[in-house]
């Protein structure tokens, strides 16, 4: 069954054809390890999961690549502003590379909780220096380059396709807008590498042809990119604010230094908003994993919580939309568990699921058949198919959780259950309450009583 994709690149959704048949190579742009990744962060990273999910479903092999910005880069547009590496370690008292290596355990934390599949390559920036400096040389010997007293610089105005990406209007680009002009040739120029403002002072910096210094924000995803997945590869994904500064940058030094196209299918998530806007420090909303967890939801509402809109499209987040979303699931969960097993698989329900995720990833419609089989009394193979679509969904659907229930608690269940073979249901109600006060839920089944907690 054809895959179709929204290209960022076209505008539009085009069939997916593979540079090599049956292999898919797709590079995300990955965290800057200096603080714990809220939700909105985490977004991406759900939607690449479920891409390459996707392509795990229909057949194919991924090689899936993220990079971890583990060195501090000066990330405004104007090439300047605080590095926030240096910046958490004085904080700290740490140095760069423990809190590199600490938030970057978090984030791996968060992703086993959210049922993300780790990469095949996880590549560190500081690991790949050699790799930035050789890119730059290239970029260098093609004429692409220019020094000031701070950096060398890509020169945008020899590139003719800088604009193709982000559809930009460069001449109706305001310098203060963008950025401070001071030295720069062109207004959309921007740093390869940065020289240290004083030698040694820095934590992270290193020796290059041009000077002690460290890379600009945009040379490592083009460097650790194609030296994992070629100079051309497949596909790249992130959010859509990378879409006019820092992807446009990644595709004028790589194809620069190349003479060859960069990427065949460019692949933009939304944000997570809250009351209309990204969530971010100063809009609110912004939550870790761990809080989450702290107030009661389970990693798992938050992903069923994406599934229910498109990607291209903003989430809105609420504490009452992740309410909706966790009922939802343990809903979804309670029907399951209730299924036989059953050899068989329902192709009718298979194909359809298939072709509405093989349609850009379009998970409200992939979750409706799901919905719509386990709802379907005459369906057959029901557990066998949910098992399918569950490898692209990532829900643990099937998975028996186990609960260690406390001797007061179980003491509760059993005397409730007395009351009910009496019929006495007043009594046993009371016992529900009291069991529900203490943080757990149970549910009378065919199969006798299953208790969760809440």
């Amino acid at each position: 069954m054809e895959i179709k994709l929204y290209n960022t690149l076209s505008r539009k959704k085009e069939v997916f054809k593979p540079i090599e048949k049956g292999k898919v190579g797709i590079y995300s742009c990955g965290p800057t390890v200096y603080w714990y990744q809220h939700i909105g962060n985490l977004k991406a990273y759900v939607f690449s999961d479920l891409l390459k999910r996707m392509f795990i479903f229909n057949g194919y092999k991924v090689k899936h690549v993220i990079n971890v910005t583990d060195v501090g880069h000066l990330t405004s547009d104007a090439d300047s502003g605080d590095d926030k590496m240096e910046k958490a370690s004085q904080k700290e008292g740490k140095s760069a590379k423990e809190i590199a290596e600490y938030y970057l355990h978090i984030f791996k934390e968060d992703f086993k909780k959210l049922n993300v599949i780790e990469p095949e390559i996880w590549c560190k920036a500081t690991e790949h220096i050699k790799e930035q400096i050789d890119l730059i040389k290239k970029l260098e010997e093609k004429g692409f380059t220019y020094k000031t007293s701070d950096g060398i610089y890509f020169d945008s105005s020899k590139f003719k396709k800088y604009r193709k990406l982000a559809k930009l209007d460069i001449k109706g680009l305001q310098a203060g807008k963008r950025i401070d002009l001071g030295e720069k040739k062109n207004k959309t120029d921007f740093s390869l590498w940065k020289f240290s403002d004083e030698v040694g002072k820095r934590q992270q910096e290193w020796k290059s042809p041009w000077g002690v210094g460290f890379p600009g924000w945009h040379i490592e995803c083009s460097a650790m990119s194609m030296k994992y997945l070629g100079e051309s590869f497949d596909i790249h994904t992130g959010g859509i604010d990378h879409i006019p500064i820092h992807h446009t940058n990644e595709i004028a030094q790589s194809e620069a230094a190349t003479g060859k196209s960069f990427v065949n299918y460019w692949m933009h998530q939304n944000f997570l908003t809250f009351k209309g806007e990204k969530v971010s420090k100063s809009s609110g909303g912004l939550f870790t994993i761990s809080e989450l967890e702290e107030k009661g939801f389970q990693p798992l509402d938050y992903r069923y919580l994406l599934l229910g809109t498109q990607y291209r499209k903003p989430v809105n987040f609420t504490i009452e939309n992740l309410n909706k979303a966790k009922e939802s699931l343990e809903r979804l969960k309670n029907i399951v568990s209730g299924f036989g097993e059953d050899k068989k698989t329902n192709e009718e329900y298979t194909e359809e699921f298939q072709k509405a995720i093989n349609d850009d990833l379009n998970t409200p419609q992939a979750l409706q058949v799901l919905w719509k089989l386990v709802r379907d009394e005459k369906a057959i193979g029901k557990i066998n198919t949910i098992k399918k679509i569950d490898e692209v969904f990532g829900l643990d659907l099937l998975k028996k959780e186990k609960i260690d229930i406390p001797k007061e608690i179980q003491a509760l269940i059993e005397e409730r259950e007395k009351e009910r073979l009496t019929k006495n249901w007043e009594k046993s109600d009371e016992i529900r309450e009291k069991i529900k006060k203490a943080g757990y839920s149970i549910d009378d089944t065919s199969e006798g009583v299953k208790v969760k907690k809440i």
